[in-house]
């Protein structure tokens, strides 16, 4: 028979530890030399799950024997003994874990992908330069909002958007040479809200939006799909990047998810998949790093990438260091401190906010072409064409 502590197990070796000392009794020594490990690492083991456990409403050292469902966590036990010190009745409040309730939200995500067909490898072009990579950034994008030339400036809604996107890659591809690597630079806030309700995430503030949830994650899956086809067709490799926006804290996981299980069978596809908002690329001499911009400044960013134990080694082996960010949909270069830090233009139109606040910004995606000891060697800028 299982022990309740079981089902609190994130590891193997968490489970071997509960398995010895609460189901065969064992002492922790004899369960450490059991396992070949000493005394203070098997204890280390159970205090992680017990304290998983108690998060949730069980620890029977304290009376507490009925956790709370998995996504909830406890929020306060009072507990009633009569005169011998014996529990009698016992209330259990609880409240949502958000935290949990994103990591149940992504593993569900992940094993519901496993079921979706996957594409075959496909042939790389008949000829591409192997020192270059072109650069297609994506950023501020806002699938979803809805605008109006009247009151906005230009018109926006899904079918614009759709359209704006694909003809946006489409250009940017034409005008780039063929190179070795293409990257898809989706800089965050692609979507503009986050889940069934229109607000921003974090703050709370309400949204203007045009359709359902449910029909943009469909849109997004296939302009995503369709955008990767295209650059196969035109470069040797194609790596991805979807970044995590304001807007789109969970979204940009579930799309970075979806990408790299619909492409995992090609072996000329790479997604950069970390949670760790920043995320870096190594082309021969040159270091590219991605940031959306909402939890750091763009001055600021150059320290990070430099000192950031994930990134130092990559930073250290460069010669150049080419850093990308959006957020503020607007146009900005930074030559600093052995870096150049670019803000990167929208696609999308003004919304309601942005524009009652005079807010105003060329429209714009940008392709730029690094060569891997010389650094950029050219861009592009494409407008909005619907």
């Amino acid at each position: 028979m299982g022990h309740p502590l079981l089902q609190f197990c994130q590891t193997q070796e968490q489970a071997d530890a509960v398995t010895l000392t609460e189901i065969e009794g064992l002492s922790q020594r004899e369960a450490a030399s059991r396992l070949g490990i000493c005394r203070t690492a098997l204890r280390d083991r159970l205090t992680v799950v017990k304290n998983k456990a108690a998060k949730r409403g069980y620890s029977p050292s304290n009376d507490w024997n009925h956790p709370v469902p998995d996504g909830h966590k406890i929020k306060g036990v009072s507990t009633f003994y009569d005169e011998n010190g014996k529990p009698i009745r016992q209330w259990v409040k609880s409240q949502t874990d958000e935290e949990r309730q994103f990591e149940i939200l992504i593993e569900r995500i992940e094993s519901a992908t496993k079921s979706l067909p996957k594409f075959k490898p496909t042939k790389p072009p008949a000829s591409s330069n192997q020192n270059l990579l072109s650069l297609l950034t994506i950023t501020d994008f806002h699938l979803g909002m809805k605008a109006w030339k009247d009151s906005d400036g230009d018109d926006w809604d899904v079918k614009i958007a759709r359209d704006v996107f694909l003809n946006s890659i489409h250009d940017m591809i034409n005008g780039s040479p063929k190179s070795g690597v293409g990257i898809l630079n989706q800089l965050g806030d692609f979507l503009h809200w986050d889940g069934l309700v229109q607000v921003t995430p974090t703050s709370g503030h309400h949204l203007t939006g045009d359709d359902r949830y449910s029909k943009l994650v469909e849109l997004t899956i296939n302009v995503m799909t369709e955008a990767v086809q295209i650059m196969l067709k035109r470069f040797g490799r194609v790596v991805v990047v979807q970044a995590e926006g304001n807007h789109d804290l969970a979204s940009s996981v579930w799309m970075r998810k979806f990408i790299k299980h619909r492409f995992e069978d090609d072996p000329r596809v790479e997604v950069i998949d970390n949670e760790f908002p920043y995320y870096a690329y190594q082309h021969g001499d040159i270091m590219l790093g991605f940031h959306h911009g909402h939890r750091m400044k763009m001055a600021q960013l150059q320290k990070l990438f430099a000192s950031e134990p994930r990134f130092r080694e990559m930073w250290g082996l460069c010669k150049h260091a080419y850093i990308h960010v959006g957020h503020l949909h607007h146009e900005r270069v930074l030559d600093d401190a052995g870096a150049t830090i670019e803000q990167h233009p929208t696609l999308a139109a003004r919304d309601n906010y942005s524009s009652s606040h005079g807010y105003v910004s060329q429209r714009g995606a940008k392709c730029i072409t690094y060569d891997k000891i010389e650094g950029e060697v050219s861009r592009i800028t494409v407008r909005p064409r619907a």
